[in-house]
């Protein structure tokens, strides 16, 4: 009995160096959860991937913070921006969006062609001159070569009335809304505020003195103004738009969130921006 016993313990004692190890199917199940996470990873890799170049080359989401463009879109409007329409390209320095500063820049750029380049009326998304972090959207009221001026708060472009039906490139754009009361041009029109007309002066009259007059758009550049023109800084105050810096056009409302009400404004969602 003993050496049966001695048999026993000899043929089920682990092998030699191989005390504490798991077993074979502790090490299949280990390699299996391996493989899942690896699988996980890749597929949460090629989704950011895909997410990001859609971002860079198709469609990036932007929302409303001010009322610089009021009636046409409201604060809290969500919107998608078409980037490919006037010629993606490739970042030209990395940036962290969320506190608005640059790791690096000066990259090289790749740009796809364009569909088409900017005209008057497009509503666009550029990175603002004065700090390209921020992101900025106006209308584009005048392109190279046009010439643009204030007279008494009325925006002439090229001589002509450009106050309203802007969505109607080829249109009549001469009707000026009235200070107050029903609406009496046809949408979307310049907002007219005559408080904020009265309270700053450079909303009454541009050129400013000792500017070109009449001013002449430059090559390469467009002239940005917002739809709330008395509350707007715009190229009256920074200048014209470098085309270069242009993310692309504004092209419908999926999300509008009214922040007084607290409630969503179900009736703007899906609206196309004219």
């Amino acid at each position: 009995m003993a050496k049966k016993d001695k048999d026993n313990q000899e043929t089920t004692a682990p092998a030699p160096g191989t005390a504490g190890k798991p077993g074979r199917k502790g090490r299949v199940k280990k390699d299996k959860n391996q493989n899942v996470l690896v699988e996980y990873a890749k597929a949460i890799g090629t989704a950011l991937l895909i997410a990001l170049v859609l971002r860079q080359f198709l469609f990036q989401a932007f929302r409303i913070p001010t009322g610089s463009m009021l009636d046409t879109l409201q604060i809290g409007d969500y919107l998608f921006v078409n980037k490919f329409l006037y010629g993606a390209k490739t970042p030209e320095r990395i940036r962290i969006p969320l506190i608005n500063k640059t790791l690096v820049e000066g990259l090289p750029v790749l740009k796809l062609p364009a569909i088409r380049e900017p005209r008057q009326g497009d509503i666009i998304v550029f990175e603002y001159p004065k700090d390209r972090n921020l992101d900025y959207i106006k209308r584009c009221v005048a392109v190279a070569g046009d010439t643009v001026a204030v007279r008494d708060g009325i925006t002439y472009v090229n001589g002509e009335i450009y106050e309203s039906n802007f969505a109607d490139r080829d249109g009549d754009h001469s009707c000026v809304p009235a200070w107050s009361g029903e609406p009496n041009c046809p949408p979307p029109h310049t907002k007219h505020d005559q408080a904020a007309f009265l309270g700053n002066p450079r909303n009454q009259s541009w050129p400013w003195q000792g500017m070109q007059d009449p001013y002449v758009v430059p090559e390469g550049h467009i002239f940005m103004m917002g739809d709330n023109r008395y509350n707007s800084a715009d190229s009256r105050y920074w200048g014209p738009l470098d085309v270069d810096l242009i993310k692309g056009k504004a092209v419908f409302i999926y999300f509008s969130w009214d922040g007084e009400r607290h409630l969503p404004r179900v009736n703007r969602m899906g609206d196309l921006i004219r």
